[in-house]
């Protein structure tokens, strides 16, 4: 054997050892475990989902579940989380059962997700502790104001707040405004949340009315065309000044949702202009709304898109994930940027999230949210008793699993049967309704609503 033969046959070898070694080096890799810490929400059909402390939900296939809900388990597991997705591939090992951890302050290690509220958590658990079950049930819901004994049903439901329309402004005085939200906040054994939809243009609920406003609130494209940002600046901030003054302490606005095409059914209330300014506009918005009185809100996540009407039927968004990404998801991310405390989901069923459940009872969706945008504030859900989710069974419950935090319902009593029932029966936990109470009375305290009118 020549030398030149020699060296051809060591450079084979060391080929062969390097490929060797680094089938050796992925298989390491791949056998690697991780470690998730999170509280059982459900255990169903071989299925275990968790929900971790930064309020991202994942669904995991495990075989001979021992494990109940409400338990705080330490799963192992190999391969990447998926964590904008509820259901992952990966496969679980082992998981622990854990004894609950607390703080100096009694609050739950899984409720510390360091977010918008955490300076008020101290306070809003103290104020959790003196809430009975069926009053801690009652903060999770945000009920369409009825036409009669809404001082009687917040006395016995606790309700987290009231959403006004315009049938409760009709041709009321101001001062009849003003007293019909004080004797309720008087009548509440917990401040409450009063919400409105003031959006201007199409949607206007206190506006409607000329003893109270002059003239309706404008459109957010109306108000571009007068005079730019800066005349939704103005807007916004003599919108909340009317809204605080009546009472209102939380608008269901704006409309963040990019629509550009005139025959779609959200382009009248929408900007009607492209990602780059809903996004600045989202943020105007935001902004200009801080230290008003008055809450906004970033609707309909994760975008409107060109879909139908939600209120009369079902609705499905077949958009690509890039697209939505790309042109939908920044006008909700830079409104949270900016301070936003809370957002509203839509009841449209994105297929390229979830082909399975509308955008609202989607954990997927709520991921998103969660974990992409890094939002730490309310999630709201749109109401329940719409004609895109009417038939759904279970849908209040559907939606605390989800990941809302707060659910707008018009047939309160039967939301409220619904989760009785399901923590009688174990589908939800009440730690769960724990988290979610302290949630809302954090956001209250910091809201600065529960200072004010705190008995």
């Amino acid at each position: 054997m020549n030398k030149k033969q020699i060296m051809y046959g060591i450079g084979i070898m060391f080929l062969v050892v390097t490929i060797v070694s680094s089938l050796v080096f992925v298989n390491k890799q791949d056998a690697a475990t991780s470690k998730l810490q999170g509280k059982i929400l459900s255990v169903a059909g071989g299925e275990l989902t968790v929900q971790d402390k930064e309020n991202i939900i994942y669904t995991f296939n495990v075989d001979d579940i021992n494990a109940e809900i409400g338990d705080d388990v330490l799963i192992e597991y190999t391969g990447l989380l998926d964590k904008n997705k509820s259901m992952q591939d990966n496969a679980v090992i082992h998981y622990t059962n854990m004894a609950a951890s607390t703080d100096e302050n009694g609050i739950p290690s899984d409720w510390l997700d360091n977010g918008i509220f955490k300076d008020y958590y101290a306070v809003a658990k103290k104020q959790l502790d003196k809430l009975t079950l069926d009053e801690k049930i009652g903060q999770l819901f945000l009920v369409r104001h009825p036409d009669t004994n809404a001082a009687e049903l917040l006395k016995k439901y606790n309700f987290g707040g009231y959403v006004f329309f315009e049938r409760d402004f009709k041709n009321k005085t101001e001062q009849q405004v003003t007293n019909m939200i004080k004797d309720l906040q008087k009548s509440a054994n917990t401040p409450i949340l009063t919400a409105v939809d003031e959006e201007g243009g199409k949607v206007v609920r206190v506006s409607s009315n000329p003893n109270l406003v002059s003239a309706p609130f404008k459109s957010s494209q109306q108000l571009y065309q007068m005079g730019g940002f800066e005349q939704i600046k103005q807007d916004t901030i003599y919108k909340s000044k009317v809204l605080s003054h009546l009472g209102l302490n939380l608008n269901l606005a704006p409309v963040v949702d990019v629509s550009v095409n005139p025959n779609d059914y959200m382009y009248e209330r929408s900007f009607g202009s492209g990602t780059e300014l809903t996004s600045t506009y989202a943020k105007t918005v935001i902004e200009s709304s801080k230290d008003t009185g008055v809450s906004y809100t970033l609707k309909h996540f994760p975008g409107y898109g060109n879909n139908a009407d939600t209120h009369t039927g079902s609705s499905v968004d077949q958009r690509s994930y890039d697209d939505i990404l790309n042109n939908d998801l920044p006008p909700f991310e830079v409104g949270i940027k900016a301070g936003a405390e809370a957002v509203l989901v839509s009841h449209n069923t994105v297929t390229s999230i979830d082909a399975s459940n509308p955008a609202s009872l989607s954990a997927s969706v709520h991921n998103l949210l969660r974990n992409k945008l890094n939002f730490t504030g309310i999630i709201i859900t749109d109401d329940l008793d719409m004609g895109a989710i009417s038939s759904i069974s279970d849908a209040t419950v559907k939606a605390i699993l989800a990941g809302n935090d707060l659910i707008i319902t018009t047939d309160y009593e039967d939301s409220v049967n619904q989760v009785k029932k399901a923590l009688q029966n174990g589908t939800i936990s009440e730690d769960l309704i724990d988290k979610l109470a302290f949630r809302i009375l954090s956001w209250k305290y910091y809201k600065g609503i529960m200072f004010q009118n705190q008995k």
